[in-house]
């Protein structure tokens, strides 16, 4: 996969799945945004943002954070202004994490999972995580800012078996 679209603006992520069963614990996935800086687009994230949090200059915010999957539609999304991200930053990698309890949960023991990547009203990725179905985190989308500043999408989807902290500092590496 993928699909370059460049001069991206403002781009929302959105995500939905299905409750656990009655009975069962809350399966709990996470949107997470990684900053990466020109001098250093491959290297560790110069922050991240996910669960109960945004960018320090709040470019970058969860609008929605979901624990347990309730509710119609999509019940966690993400905004990035890319337009308004400091010329400092050349890369932020998005991806989407389980929360781990006692026992690892992933992509395809739960419901209904999708993801959507769209810039307005303009779907730039849509995406069940069955190609991933045994990862507990996958890398869903990058974006990069080129030579002259405008800011491309590339759609990726590489699963990972991590926690959500260990996923967050590897992310970065998604091809």
């Amino acid at each position: 996969m993928s699909s370059f679209k460049k001069g991206l603006k403002k781009v929302e992520v959105a995500l939905k799945w299905d409750p656990s069963p009655v009975g069962a614990p809350p399966h709990d996935l996470d949107i997470i945004a990684a900053t990466y800086t020109d001098d250093d687009p491959g290297g560790p994230p110069d922050y991240v943002v996910h669960f109960d949090s945004r960018s320090p200059d709040g470019t970058i915010t969860l609008n929605r954070d979901s624990t347990t999957g309730q509710g119609f539609g999509f019940d966690e999304v993400m905004t990035l202004e890319l337009e308004r991200l400091s010329p400092s930053y050349a890369r932020v990698v998005v991806g989407i994490a389980i929360q781990q309890g006692k026992r690892a949960t992933v992509f395809g023991a739960v419901a209904n999972t999708a993801v959507r990547i769209r810039e307005g009203y303009t779907d730039l990725a849509q995406n069940d995580f069955s190609e991933v179905a045994d990862s507990t985190a996958a890398v869903i989308a990058e974006f990069a800012r080129d030579d002259s500043g405008e800011w491309a999408f590339r759609e990726v989807l590489q699963g990972f078996d991590s926690d959500p902290t260990s996923f967050a500092a590897a992310m970065g590496r998604a091809h």
